[in-house]
Parts: C-alpha cells; structure tokens; sequence
C-alpha cells in the first residue's frame, strides 16, 4: 500500500511537471504576449539586458519572454537592426526575429536644403545605423564613387531626393546603390531627348537645376530661371550665379557682396563662363524638370525679387529694363524695413 502511495504522488508531481512545462512551452510559443505594437532599434553594442528593458513594460508576460530569450541563445546570436513587432507576438517569435535578423525596413527620407555634403551625411545618419563620418568619407572617395559613376564633384548629382524603404542597418554603399537606382530610374529615354533638346547632357541637367534650386523656392519662377540662365549660356554670357558664389564660402555669407565675386574658384560663375564643374547642392525633381522644360520668356536674361515679396521674381530681357526692377525692389525693401524698426 506504501508503495502504491508512493508511486501515485510521483505520478501525480510527473504530471504536475509535465502540465507546468507544457503550459510555459504553450505560453512561450503560442499564446500573444506582446500588449501593443512596438519598434525596437538594436545597435551593435546593445545588449540583451537592454531588449528585455525595453520590451517588458509592452509584453503581457515578462518571464515568458525573458524564459525564451534563454532558451533560443538570444545573447548569443541577437543581430542589429530595426524590428517592428505587431501585437499580439509571441515570446518565440521576437526571439527569433532578433536572432535571425528579421528586420522590418525603415523610411529614409532625403529631402531639404541639403548644401553641402555633411548636410546629406547627417541627413543620412539621422535616419539610419550608418555614422555620419562614415558617410561623409564615402561622399569624399573617388574610388568608391567612380563604381557608379560619379565623383567627388558630381556626386549631389546622383542622389534623388524622394522617400525609400531600405533596411536600418544598410551598409553606405547599399544606400549609394539604391540612390544611383534612382538616378537611372529618372533617366529615361524621354528625359534624355529632352535634355538633348536644350542642349545639355545628364550632368548639366543636374548642375543647373541646383542653380535654379540657389535661387528659388518659388515654383512657379523655376522653369522661368532655367530658361534665363539657358538664355545667357547659349549666348556665351557669364552665368553670373550668386548661389555659385555662396558655395565657394560653404553657404556662410548672408549676401553675395563685391568682395566676395573676387573668390579664386572654378564655382565662380562671375569669373568664368559656363556651368560649374558640379553641382552646388542636391536638385530635387521640380527643378529638374524646370531645366527639361525651360521658359525662356522671349529671351530673358535677367530677374530680381518681386517688390511684392511673395517669393516670386521679376524678369527682364534688357539691362535697363532689370535695373529699374532691381530699384523697385530695393525701394520696397527700405520701407519695408523702416516700418520694421519703428
């Protein structure tokens, strides 16, 4: 009878046993345990200490979880990157997503001003795992850059400005990659009869609409700017380009004054003719189709701010003509800032 007793509470612990860890392998794998949705970053360095933080106040279950990030080794093979857990995930399966490294893409945006390359380096970095030193020596390698075809000088050239999906952790030549896939997208057959048509090639196309981007962010003025600026190229005269100049100082001076036309630069549209050997910022897609699609106005040559200051322009085809818009705007200006100082 003792003995029977005996077996039947080691049967009835078995069971015990066997009903708790068939529960906890049911709740590890089956049951949800994430509350809400939840992003979740993980750089190389961060730790598995730092995940578990992270995700215990979003989980139902902070044993189950911390349970199977045991069982699965995720200290062990946890991989950076971006991971984006819906609700209702399981312990199991976060645990394999960091270990397998199934990440979910993220949004890179590239979109601004973007003047200068470390504008376009912190752009990047600030979107994505990939430093912004990193990048920026990247924008600087002739090497690097010469396996798509560009270089040092001409790389804005290559980035189009638009919304992508890449992967957080995208190595700088994945993003390089993707930009030039862009770049080619652009280039269609139609676009390149169109950039034949006003008598430049890729690269020019590109050049000039970072100009007309210098000068404007008035849309409806773009097409009118290019057509000047075309106007005064197909004439043989100086591009005359004040944002050209601004480049030459890294965008420092607020105005282009006389002193600063006197620069030592193959920017300076004002000492030499033609286009400059690179773009002087990164165009975005309106103004390369205003450099397509250009108005040349009848032959503009010249334009200034409107009096109005509504950001458009005023256009002339005679000197005369521009400088007595250039005094109307200047008187506008004057009174504009003496009631400012009243």
């Amino acid at each position: 009878m003792k003995r029977k007793i005996i077996i039947s509470v080691l049967l009835a612990l078995a069971l015990a046993a066997v009903c708790i860890f068939g529960y906890r392998w049911f709740a590890d794998n089956k049951l949800p345990n994430l509350k809400d949705n939840k992003e979740l970053f993980v750089y190389p360095n961060t730790t598995v200490e730092e995940v578990l933080d992270s995700l215990s106040a979003a989980v139902s279950r902070p044993r189950s979880l911390r349970r199977t990030f045991e069982a699965k080794e995720v200290e062990r093979y946890i991989t950076p990157g971006h991971y984006s857990f819906k609700a209702g995930a399981t312990s199991v399966f976060m645990a394999r997503s960091l270990n397998n490294g199934w990440q979910s893409p993220v949004r890179l945006v590239i979109s601004g001003g973007l003047r200068l390359k470390g504008d376009l380096a912190r752009k990047i970095s600030s979107q994505m795992m990939v430093d912004s030193a990193t990048v920026a020596r990247a924008l600087e390698d002739s090497e690097l850059l010469g396996q798509y075809g560009f270089d040092p000088a001409t790389v804005f050239a290559m980035f189009v400005p638009d919304t992508y999906e890449m992967f957080w952790t995208a190595p700088v030549e994945d993003i390089l990659s993707r930009q030039k896939k862009a770049y080619d997208a652009f280039w269609t057959t139609e676009n390149d009869a169109r950039a034949d048509k006003v008598g430049l090639s890729r690269m020019q196309v590109s050049i000039l609409a970072s100009i007309v981007k210098g000068e404007s962010r008035y849309k409806p003025d773009y097409p009118k700017i290019a057509g000047v600026y075309l106007n005064r190229l197909n004439l043989g005269m100086p591009l005359q380009a004040d944002p050209t100049i601004a480049y030459c100082f890294d965008y420092e001076p607020k105005r282009i004054l006389k002193a600063h036309l006197a620069v030592d630069s193959p920017y300076n549209t004002y000492m030499h003719q033609g286009l400059p050997p690179g773009p002087i910022c990164v165009p975005d897609k309106d103004y390369l189709e205003a450099v397509l699609d250009p108005d040349y106005g009848g032959g503009n040559l010249y334009f200034c701010a409107d009096p109005s200051f509504n950001g458009a322009h005023r256009f002339a085809r005679s000197y005369s003509e521009h400088l007595s818009n250039a005094r109307a705007f200047q008187r506008a200006l004057r009174i504009r800032l003496a009631a400012q100082n009243q």
